[in-house]
């Protein structure tokens, strides 16, 4: 099978404008999400991605489709200029100093406390349901299961199991509310 993106890659070591445009409109999406996710900072991650396409057209003619896909070159290119950028942009440190710096990711004792009130109003909330619509309320919204999978598992037509979901939900925010 044919790589497109190598094909695109193998044009812009030939100065074909026209392939990096498509290239740039195959690409460019998936390296952003590579530097944002590197340098967590869309503006950074935006110049890295400017960059990266830069070395494109002047690294091209180094691309050998032998050594791997395309898309893998990309990526590598990208990972490599963004954890570049990554380090230079990040001063030295010494440890102690660098300690202060770290953030407790711990929820705070009021957050916990907070946290089970509401669990123990949603459980008593669900014991107000047929345990059968708080079956498939729970397939539905935290298991992932679709309407249809559900209206199977429940031997009920589509249209009812969506009705019953939707009063289900309404019964729900009512209780909540209260």
């Amino acid at each position: 099978m044919e790589d497109p993106i190598a094909q695109l890659i193998l044009g812009c070591a030939a100065q074909d404008r026209a392939a990096f445009r498509m290239l740039y409109a195959e690409s460019s999406a998936k390296l952003l999400g590579v530097t944002l996710r590197i340098l967590g900072n869309r503006t950074d991650a935006e110049d890295a991605l400017q960059e990266v396409y830069t070395r494109v057209w002047l690294k091209a003619v180094q691309y050998s489709p032998d050594k791997g896909a395309g898309m893998s070159w990309l990526i590598a290119m990208t990972r490599n200029l963004a954890i570049d950028r990554l380090r230079a942009r990040k001063p030295a440190q010494d440890k102690d100093e660098a300690a202060d710096f770290i953030v407790d990711q711990a929820p705070r004792a009021e957050t916990v406390l907070i946290a089970k009130g509401e669990a123990r109003r949603v459980k008593d909330c669900f014991s107000t349901l047929e345990p059968d619509r708080a079956a498939a309320v729970r397939g539905a919204y935290l298991d992932g299961h679709s309407y249809d999978e559900l209206a199977r598992h429940f031997s009920v037509p589509l249209n009812t199991m969506r009705t019953w979901l939707r009063r289900s939900l309404l019964k729900l925010k009512e209780c909540l509310d209260q």
